[in-house]
């Protein structure tokens, strides 16, 4: 268990990574060994494999696009040759912008949304954990009051976080819930405010109006705080994440996606595929059960241990801060 903890940023990654790795990019390299020359049989091999490892067939047209372009200005002849250039491509379709994280030094006061069972109250722990780790000072709202156990499975995070937590009975408003957990959020000076909310899709009507209450709460109670849309989505679910974050983005505005369990998937290529297609930036991935492998996402990392392009022990700062 220590020697695992003791693993550096990017080898974490890079091992949460080996299924999705052995999926994509073993067939990457032996379709580049496998051809002498470059052609439209080539590209449309490559676009395959792309696409099924769940990058999607947006992401993965776009790629072989830019792709194409870049053999033609530099003349490239040989597969081999133009290896490089698929994973500058890739990384460019998965850029974060500069002020994605600028919410850590705010007040702020993040919804989580996403269906049961992806690892929503997992990330509520480990991302409070994480915060409060930079010095932050977090509260959690546990606004899920329509399942049973929710409150008490993510009251059993916040103390392994060791932060507070703001709780309604099974049942309760859950508007009522966030009013309480944002009257204490300002007596206390709380940095940021994590508030769990309910996991349900097959009713949008109902979801709808449930966060148009607590936005309302909000935005009469704390209109000064900052505002961020977090969805949790299950890595191991492929195609069927990029479907659950659009349906949750017709009834919230998200401005960031945590996508959990990726160590156990060879659907990686969703990370891709999710930024491309709705232009919601993947803010964290899970890799791992540890406190500390919620990581925040950067493409270069990302890229670089999907391809095993970097050393274990160079510039680990870059996967995470």
């Amino acid at each position: 268990m220590e020697e695992e903890k003791k693993l550096g940023l990017f080898a974490r990654l890079k091992r949460g990574l080996t299924k999705t790795r052995d999926s994509i990019v073993g067939g990457i390299d032996s379709l580049f060994h496998g051809f002498s020359s470059i052609d439209e049989e080539f590209y449309e091999e490559l676009e395959e494999i792309l696409i099924m490892g769940d990058m999607g067939v947006n992401a993965s047209e776009s790629v072989i696009a830019a792709l194409k372009q870049k053999v033609k200005e530099n003349h490239i002849k040989e597969p081999i040759q133009c290896k490089q250039f698929l994973i500058d491509s890739i990384k460019e379709r998965m850029l974060v912008a500069e002020d994605a994280y600028d919410y850590v030094d705010k007040q702020t006061i993040i919804m989580v949304i996403g269906v049961n069972g992806v690892g929503k109250t997992t990330t509520i722990g480990k991302l409070a954990w994480k915060l409060k780790d930079q010095g932050k000072k977090v509260l959690i709202a546990a606004a899920d009051t329509f399942r049973a156990a929710a409150g008490d499975q993510l009251a059993t995070w916040a103390e392994r976080a060791d932060v507070p937590m703001i709780g309604g009975k099974e049942g309760a408003d859950p508007a009522s819930v966030v009013y309480d957990a944002v009257m204490a959020a300002k007596a206390r000076g709380i940095d940021t405010l994590l508030i769990d909310t309910a996991g349900r899709l097959h009713n949008k009507k109902n979801l709808m109006e449930e966060l148009r209450k607590m936005n309302r709460i909000i935005d009469r109670e704390f209109p000064d705080a900052h505002r961020e849309n977090f969805i949790v989505l299950d890595g191991t679910t492929g195609q069927n994440a990029l479907v659950q974050a659009r349906e949750f983005g017709d009834v919230a505005q998200l401005t960031g996606i945590v996508l959990t369990k990726m160590d156990g998937t060879a659907k990686g290529g969703i990370a891709v595929a999710i930024q491309s297609e709705l232009n919601i930036p993947v803010k964290y991935i899970g890799v791992g059960e540890h406190l500390d492998d919620l990581q925040r996402f950067d493409p270069e990392s990302f890229v670089n241990a999907l391809f095993d392009t970097r050393k274990e022990d160079e510039n680990e700062e870059h996967a995470d801060s």
